[in-house]
């Protein structure tokens, strides 16, 4: 790209990242035929998706048989004819919940070595506001010994930008080219250049923002709000057990107003969701600033799997149940997806575990024979479990037929639906 004028055929994207969000946009770039390279440091992930196999089983049959057209590579001589770079690592938080900037520093720096004049960055990772520009750039300018031309096409730097990734694990409705993109730079010619380029891909709006900044703002709220708002229905599920009310009986009246928002209580974990609030209130921190109501919804969403665990609990002794082999029904982060990441259900297992509860996974939508030292059966014995939870709701789970089920467990058992799968009276606690 001598002159940065936009033409498909030069176009030469090397995508930073195979995961999630990476590999759907190397797909999509390529069913365009825009010359694409998707990079990723894991070795084994590169030598699966060329034997067209997605350990996330994501991608459709169809699109994996389609992975040949692409350049997939861990070795970095590969990248080094791309002029436009898009990041898409991930950005989790420490235990402490202070975010961990790691992977996106590797990732600039690995960029930044192999920058040239008029080549493009742009980063899809979900980051606090201001970040890509405080802590990506400089990166970025000091691995490449170029500057980032703010104002023209001055083919003495290189470019930086913003678009933030929408991806939905799980969900085949809303897929990568149905969902508005927005795009952001601190160049305005360059924030026209990549709308054209991500036009190419996306069927629904492409939106410019004023700057980066806001777009990275416009992201992390995202999940922020939908985190309060099933906090506030969650907090309204302690309060109505409590009660000895049926919350889910609550919400269905509750919706019959016109503008009742429909959220339903459930455990929060996955990458996004449970994690972005807290990119959010560190920089608050930044600025000096206590975010009262985020951190309020964060603290009420963490404390779920606790409350379960204690009204678990609760009703074995109130049942006098001793025996403690547990099957847990999901084991994802959210339905109808592989990804484990963060995962409430999970967290769960462990400490229950941590109580000497033995615990195994029933888990439809994952592979693996073992998810995170737990059993994941295929088939549920007869007369070994003592109690059932579900914590996932997967499509599969609503086949399931619940008669069936009581009489596969022992005979002093119970069931815990989390996620109201089935009628409040075929179960022994729901949220």
């Amino acid at each position: 790209m001598k002159q940065l004028k936009y033409n498909k055929k030069k176009l030469r994207v090397c995508i930073i990242g195979a995961g999630y969000i990476g590999l759907p946009l190397a797909i999509a770039f390529s069913k365009k035929k825009i010359n694409v390279t998707l990079y990723d440091i894991n070795k084994k992930r590169i030598e699966t998706l060329k034997n067209n196999f997605d350990y996330n089983y994501e991608t459709k049959t169809s699109d994996l048989k389609k992975l040949d057209k692409i350049n997939i590579t861990h070795n970095l001589k590969d990248i080094k004819s791309s002029n436009i770079y898009i990041v898409t690592t991930p950005t989790p938080v420490k235990k402490n919940n202070v975010p961990d900037l790691s992977y996106i520093i590797k990732a600039s720096q690995l960029v930044g070595k192999n920058l040239q004049k008029n080549d493009i960055v742009i980063y899809e990772s979900t980051v606090y506001p201001g970040l890509t520009e405080q802590i990506c750039l400089p990166i970025l300018e000091k691995n490449s010994k170029l500057f980032c031309e703010k104002k023209d096409f001055a083919q003495k730097g290189f470019y930086l930008a913003y678009s933030p990734e929408r991806i939905n694990p799980g969900d085949k409705k809303h897929t990568l080219e149905k969902i508005a993109k927005i795009v952001s730079s601190n160049n305005p010619k360059i924030s026209i250049f990549i709308k054209k380029l991500y036009k190419e891909i996306i069927d629904a709006n492409v939106v410019i923002a004023k700057n980066i900044k806001t777009a990275e703002a416009a992201k992390i709220i995202e999940n922020s709000q939908r985190d309060i708002n099933i906090a506030f229905v969650n907090e309204l599920s302690i309060i109505f057990n409590k009660l000895d009310i049926k919350t889910t009986e609550v919400l269905k009246i509750a919706s019959t107003k016109w503008n009742f928002l429909n959220f339903k209580p459930g455990l929060v974990g996955g990458h996004c969701i449970g994690v972005d609030p807290y990119y959010l209130t560190h920089v608050c921190k930044e600025i000096k600033y206590k975010p009262n109501v985020i951190l309020a919804g964060r603290k009420i969403n963490d404390y779920i799997p606790t409350f379960i665990i204690k009204n678990f609990i609760k009703l074995l002794k109130k049942k006098k149940i001793i025996q403690k082999k547990v099957i847990i029904f999901g084991a994802s982060f959210k339905e109808n997806c592989t990804d484990i990441r963060n995962s409430k259900s999970i967290k769960i297992a462990e400490d229950l575990k941590a109580k000497n509860f033995d615990i195994d996974f029933f888990d439809p939508c994952i592979k693996k024979k073992n998810i995170n030292k737990f059993k994941n059966v295929k088939n549920i014995k007869s007369n070994y479990y003592s109690a059932a939870i579900f914590n996932v709701s997967h499509k599969q789970f609503y086949k399931i037929d619940i008669i069936k089920l009581k009489k596969k467990l022992k005979k002093k058992s119970i069931i815990f639906d989390n996620q109201n799968i089935f009628p409040s009276f075929n179960s022994d606690f729901s949220l």
